[in-house]
């Protein structure tokens, strides 16, 4: 983390970038996304936010949250026997378009300045809910969740079949529209049911 900071700091030095800004979260937590710390992070602003922030841009054929999203990688993972913290990971692994917005990939694959914020900003997120280190395979099973997610979703819920590429689930998962109150609260009880005995909250 400390090296990722590092590099932040020199690059906003050569950039001359503009002074760092506030945000104020659902639960009034006035944060600083280009230098986040531990505890501005809650569970509650998370599941929130993700909750009322669509997927794909707002290109399906009806609203599908992130929260919905994120919830169901985390099931999946727990359906191919992966540990609790690969869940949770799994759970969080978006959570910090609640603080930064959702980017397209085509999009962000052209900012990286925006990659390195967004990559602080997780980094410190996951330190602060107790996921400290991700070995290459864990990020490989983090990678094909979410694709795979993203496929099932987009041949489901975009009026063409999206990208029509092959994924591989171990069950099915909800797509429906859904009251945004109720995804908030599973998102949370998610979380709860993974971090028992665990710090974060």
């Amino acid at each position: 983390m400390e090296k990722t900071m590092e590099r932040m700091e020199q690059k906003q030095g050569r950039e001359n970038t503009v002074p760092l800004e506030p945000i104020c979260t659902f639960t009034n937590v006035v944060m600083y996304p280009l230098n986040p710390r531990k505890e501005d992070f809650r569970i509650s602003d998370i599941a929130h936010a993700l909750s009322l922030m669509t997927r794909a841009n707002g290109h399906f054929l009806h609203f599908y949250s992130v929260a919905q999203h994120c919830l169901n990688c985390s099931y999946e993972a727990e359906a191919r026997g992966y540990s609790r913290r690969m869940q949770l990971a799994l759970l969080l692994h978006d959570a910090s378009e609640a603080y930064l917005s959702d980017v397209t990939r085509p999009v962000k694959a052209g900012m990286p300045r925006y990659r390195e914020i967004e990559a602080h900003l997780s980094e410190v997120l996951f330190d602060a809910f107790g996921i400290f280190h991700f070995e290459k395979e864990e990020k490989k099973m983090l990678r094909e969740i979410d694709d795979d997610l993203m496929y099932y979703e987009f041949e489901h819920l975009h009026i063409s079949g999206g990208f029509r590429k092959e994924y591989h689930l171990k069950q099915k998962h909800p797509l429906e529209f859904r009251d945004m109150a109720e995804v908030e609260d599973e998102y949370i009880k998610r979380f709860q049911a993974l971090t028992i005995n665990n710090k974060g909250g």
